[in-house]
Order: C-alpha cells, then structure tokens, then sequence
C-alpha cells in the first residue's frame, strides 16, 4: 500500500452480540482490521465462525452491537434503514453463492438491474451492461437466458452484475459454492483478474481454504475473533509465508 493512503474499510472494536433465550451468543467477539482499495481479501472460518456475519455488518445488513464500521469515508453503523439501502445502491456490489438471476431476462438485462434501480435511463444502463458483459467475456451470450447457461457462465453475469454499478466495494458470498472444481477456478481467476485490471476491492467469504489462496490477505476468524492475517503478495515477493498472528 502506498504511504498514507486512506482504508476504503475500516472496522474497529466490532461485537455483535445475539441473545438466545437467557444465553447471549458472542458472534463477533472484537474485530479490527482495514482494507485499501484494489484489495481482494478473504474471509475464511468453519461454519459458526462468524464470517457470515461480519460479511452482513460490512454490508449494512445487520447492525453492529458496538463498534465502528466506516466504508468510504461513511459509518455504517449510524445510518439508518433506508440510508443503508441507498448507500448499498451505490456503492456495494454483491455475489451471491446461487447466482441470483432473473429467468425471464437475459444476460444484458439481469446485469442491468441494480441500473434499473438507481433510476437510470435505459440506453445509458445498457450500454454499461454490455460493456460489463464483454468485461466477463459473455459477449457471445449477452442475449441468453439463466436456463441457456451453464453454472459457470451464469455467475459471470453475477459478477457483471456486481461490477456494473462500479461500486466501492464488491462482496461475494461462497461465490463457487454451487460450481464444480474446475468451473470454481475460472471464476476465481476471472474475479482476481477483475479486482487488479479495474482496481476493485472485494471482499470473499468462504469456508473453502484453497479457494481463499486465491486473495491478495486472508483474515481467518475463529469464534468471532481474527486470529490471523495472511499477506499472500508478501509471500510471493519474499518466498515464504508471511503471516500476523492476532492476540
């Protein structure tokens, strides 16, 4: 990161406590970290681990117990509902694990949704639609249904979808989750190629330790807490496994 550059995400002191019945569940448990822009990090924990939630907290889904989530310069945790919504329009692009597409519209038109959404007019959104299919290479199958698409191909124009706004930031929740090995690797190539050639940052949840490899840092959370960080990019330029583990 260059000197003084300011985090596009910064999170500090972050608990979210759930009360079930008389017992109350520490699902974050104390969470600190940044993110810079062009960054794709992952996320990665057992089931429980508490990265689904801290994924809902960084989206303004869920409000924090206590702690300070600021994304672009703006808290999240002080917004109300419908800030949040708006906030979310402009500025978050989501991947989701089951595609999320629209059956009765094809590849230009479900990547032009959120467009539609912020009100935009029609030549306009499409023109940046079809600029973010040919991006995910699908310019052959713009005009083609979910149901004409392999699994692979329908996440590409998820991921079309989640560019389209040119948001902040991009979060994908186990985006592979429902593809094959193989068809799991291409979209994470394609997702690592988009982050560096259009300077995005995007944040991944997964369980999945081999696909986490494929992120620039890897925060692994454990019972709410991040136990460790992984810089992946100081690996490869030093050849070893650099890593800071967290009391």
């Amino acid at each position: 990161m260059k000197a003084g550059e300011k985090a596009v995400i910064q999170v500090t002191g972050l608990y979210k406590v759930y009360k079930v019945g008389d017992t109350k569940v520490r699902a974050l448990n104390g969470v600190d970290f940044n993110i810079h822009r062009g960054e794709f990090c992952a996320i990665v924990g057992a089931s429980g681990s508490g990265k689904s939630t801290l994924l809902n907290m960084l989206a303004g889904l869920e409000k924090p117990t206590k702690g300070k989530i600021v994304i672009a310069g703006e808290h999240m945790e002080t917004k109300s509902e419908n800030e949040l919504v708006a906030f979310r329009r402009k500025h978050i692009g989501f991947i989701f694990q089951s595609f999320n597409l629209l059956p009765t519209m094809n590849a230009v038109e479900n990547v032009a949704l959120p467009l539609t959404f912020q009100g935009m007019d029609k030549s306009k959104r499409e023109k940046l639609a079809e600029d973010a299919i040919k991006l995910v290479g699908l310019k052959k199958y713009r005009k083609h249904k979910p149901t004409q698409m392999s699994g692979g191909q329908q996440q590409r124009v998820g991921v079309a979808r989640a560019l389209v706004v040119n948001p902040e930031i991009i979060f994908a929740d186990e985006p592979t989750g429902n593809l094959d090995s193989r068809t799991s690797e291409d979209v994470m190539n394609l997702m690592k190629k988009v982050v560096r050639e259009q300077n995005q940052t995007l944040i991944m949840v997964t369980h999945d330790n081999h696909l986490a490899e494929y992120a620039d840092r890897i925060f692994h959370i454990k019972d709410g807490k991040i136990i460790k960080i992984e810089d992946k990019r100081e690996s490869a330029e030093s050849g070893s496994v650099e890593s800071e583990e967290k009391e």
